[in-house]
This record gives C-alpha cells, structure tokens and sequence, in this order.
C-alpha cells in the first residue's frame, strides 16, 4: 500500500490527527523500499522510530493498532511501566521481543491453516465416518468370505454415511471421541513466572508426561470442530511457522510502547537508592531498541529491523527528559492535537464503527430502533467537549461515558419496551445529562 492509501484506510477509523497518520504510513511504506534494495544495502537501513506526543484519548493507540492490522505485521501493544531493571522483580524489557515472536507465530499459524483447511476437511470426514461405521472384529483365518462381505458392506454404509454427512443431516447425532488431556497447563508456567523463560518447557513437559485420552460424548457439529483444530494442527509443520514467524517479526515487527513519558526522570541520587523503574528501563531499552540478539523459546531474534513507535501524553515531562542515547533512537516526533467540538461530531458519526452505530446495532438485536438525530448528536458532541474543558480531558474516552449514560435506560428497559422506537435528539440528551453536566463537582465523578 502507498502511504495515501494507509491513510485513506486510517481515515475509515480515526478522526483528524493527519500528521501522525503520515508519519507511519511513511515508515511502513519504507519497509517495502527497504526489501527492494540489494541485500548489502537492506542490512544497513534502519528503521526511523516515531514518538507520538499527545493527551488521552485523542488516537494514538488507534492509529498504531490499525496500522498493524493493515499491514499483516506482527504487533503488541504494551506499557511501559511493566518493566523493570533487570534483576529487580517485575518484567524485563527483552521480554517485549519475546512477546512478539509469540505474536509471529500465532499470525503465521493463521495463515497457515487457511492453507491446509481443504486438506484438513477430507481427513475429518474420514476420522468422523470412522466414528459412525467402526471398522468390523476381526474374522477368524476359516472365514474369508465372511470378512470380504463385512468390508463390502461396511463400505457402502460409509457411502450412505458420507452423502447424509455432506447433506449436513447428522448434525446433532451423538458420537464417542477420544480427546487428548494435556497434564501440564500452560497456567502453571505462568503462576510461576516462567513464561518469558527461553526454554520451551510446556513441549518438555508434553514429551515426557504420559498422554490420557478422555472419552467424551459430543454431536457430530461438535465433533467436527474438535477434529479439524487437531487435523490441521498436524498438518502444520512447527519448523516452518517458527521460521517465517522469525523472518516475519525481524522485518515486519511493530512494537506499541505506550506510557513512554512515566519512565522519564532525572538520574537517581541523593540516597534515594537505585531507580529500577526510570532511568534502569530507558537503559535496558536502548539495545532492544538499537539493536540486538534476544533468545526466545523459538530461536534467536534480531531486533535491528523493528519498528518501535513509543507514545505518551508528557504532561509532567518531556522528550528531552529522555536518555540522550534514547532519544537518537526515536528520530520521528509527531505532537497530536486535542479534540475539538467538531471532531467529536466526526468521531460519533463518520468512522466505520462510530459509537452511534455500535449502540443502535446492539440494541436492535432486542428489536428496539434507536435512532440518533442531527441536533441529538451535535448535544453529544457539545457535552463531551464542555465536560472535558471544565472537568479532565479524557479525549474521545468522554463519548463512552457519555453515551453509555443517555442510553442506559433505554439498554436496561430494552426487552421490555411497548414502543420499540426512540430518538436520541438534542432534548432527549439534555434530559439524561442536564442535571448532571449542570452540578459540576457530580459531573467529575460520573461523567
């Protein structure tokens, strides 16, 4: 995609902020131009990492999680203010390359099963008109002609079984699978902290503990869901989706560092003791972030060609307060503006999933029209940005509670309803929020 055309799609979902859209439309769009380079040029280009500075709620996660589901890439979202020096409790920052590779893998195993679900689908069919038509006891040596008539006939049963099978008429007919139990879950690693551990203990454990079958009485609907997860499964081969995932998280990676401004701070000192969660993290960042080797349970991951775009509202900081050699590696900065009253009306009406279309698609599953006005919504929009300006700017988090408050009794009396028609319009608005928006000091506690 050219970067107008990731902005056009960006557009569909986030209102204004169009600087910050071109700034990462570009350095997606420079990762295709990287891979067209002849190799000894590729290995020498870098990304250009982006710092988005804003307030709350004005976009800058949207924009970075569109962005990742544009493009295919691998992407995790995380915070800052997890990690911790290393040696301290808490997680360390190599933790976010793991992370990723996980994101790889899931994503590649997606595509990967879309490849291999025709095949999967016959060896279903087959393991399910196995379920139907077991296969006869064996005949004795004395009666050959005993067991070639059993075969003949049984495989003309699984003919008919067959037909009524993809003529989808024993869909709810009861059948015994044998579903494998695993003995170690994945739970315990996590209980005691050793996910992010480079060893792949759950397949240890897999190999080694005894496998239980646990028979279980399922419909055939069910049963097909069963097979095909485990049908497809093995026809994935581990190896390639470790591979491309590798391939696919080294060049195509997107790590969202949010909450970048809480591990600004100035160097520990005056006896206060080490600062772990500050200026230790901005350190442990800087190689991730520059460049180097992390050891995953599924490999060596190089992390020179990862995309990191760090965001933060930088209220009680700046950039500047940054490490130096941390601030280099963020070249891009692009500042987002607060909403206006104007893009508020955007927000609840042009994006392809407003909030105005999500409410009355939701309500309608009861039966109930709701219907938005034009002067209704411009009510919404005014509340929003007047809560905002007077009480704390939440940015377009307000319309949530906003919205959630005008409709509330309309969500809860929903079933109940005789007239399934209401209209939000400007005095239905002013009805729910006035007396709220009106006592200021209640308004910071519910709106």
């Amino acid at each position: 995609m050219t970067p107008r055309q990731i902005v056009g799609e960006l557009d569909k979902y986030i209102v204004g902020q169009a600087a910050a859209k071109k700034a990462v439309a570009v350095a997606i769009r420079n990762r295709w131009r990287r891979q067209q380079l002849p190799p000894d040029l590729r290995t020498n280009v870098t990304p250009k990492n982006i710092i988005l500075i804003g307030p709350t709620g004005v976009g800058k996660t949207e924009i970075a999680r569109r962005l990742a589901q544009l493009v295919g890439a691998p992407f995790i979202k995380i915070e800052a203010t997890k990690f911790t020096e290393v040696g301290y409790v808490g997680r360390d920052v190599e933790s976010i390359v793991r992370d990723l590779t996980e994101a790889g893998i899931g994503l590649v195993k997606q595509e990967m099963r879309v490849e291999v679900v025709e095949k999967a689908k016959d060896k279903v069919t087959d393991r399910l008109l196995d379920l139907l038509v077991p296969p006869p006891k064996p005949s004795g040596p004395w009666e050959p002609d005993q067991e070639r008539e059993d075969e003949e006939k049984r495989k003309r049963t699984r003919e008919k079984f067959r037909a009524k099978l993809e003529a989808g008429e024993l869909e709810d007919r009861q059948v015994e699978l044998s579903v494998e139990q695993r003995h170690v879950p994945v739970q315990i690693f996590s209980n005691m902290g050793m996910e992010n551990m480079d060893v792949d203990l759950q397949s240890m454990f897999d190999r080694i503990m005894p496998k239980g079958n646990q028979p279980r009485q399922l419909t055939i609907r069910e049963a097909r869901k069963v097979l095909t997860e485990l049908e497809t499964d093995a026809l994935i081969d581990r190896a390639t989706v470790t591979e491309r995932a590798i391939d696919r998280v080294e060049n195509h990676g997107i790590v969202f560092l949010d909450e970048i401004d809480k591990v600004c701070g100035p160097e520990s000192g005056g006896g206060r003791g080490p600062d772990v969660s500050r200026q230790g993290v901005q350190r442990d960042l800087l190689p991730v972030v520059e460049g180097t080797t992390v050891n995953t349970k599924h490999g060596a991951v190089k992390t020179d060609h990862i995309l990191f775009i760090a965001a933060g509202a930088f209220h009680a900081s700046k950039p500047a307060d940054l490490m130096p050699e941390l601030q280099g590696r963020f070249p891009i900065r692009v500042e987002l503006t607060d909403l206006t009253r104007d893009d508020f009306l955007r927000v609840l009406t042009e994006p392809k999933h407003a909030l105005t279309k999500q409410y009355a698609e939701l309500l309608r599953t009861e039966g109930v029209e709701l219907e938005f006005t034009r002067d209704g919504i411009e009510a919404l929009a005014d509340t929003a940005f007047e809560v905002n300006r007077t009480a704390q700017n939440i940015g377009a988090r307000r319309l949530h509670t906003i919205l959630e408050k005008v409709v509330e009794e309309v969500s809860y009396d929903g079933p109940d309803l005789a007239e399934k028609r209401v209209v939000v319009d400007a005095k239905y608005v002013k009805a729910k929020l006035g007396p709220i928006v009106e006592r200021e000091d209640l308004s910071k506690f519910i709106l």
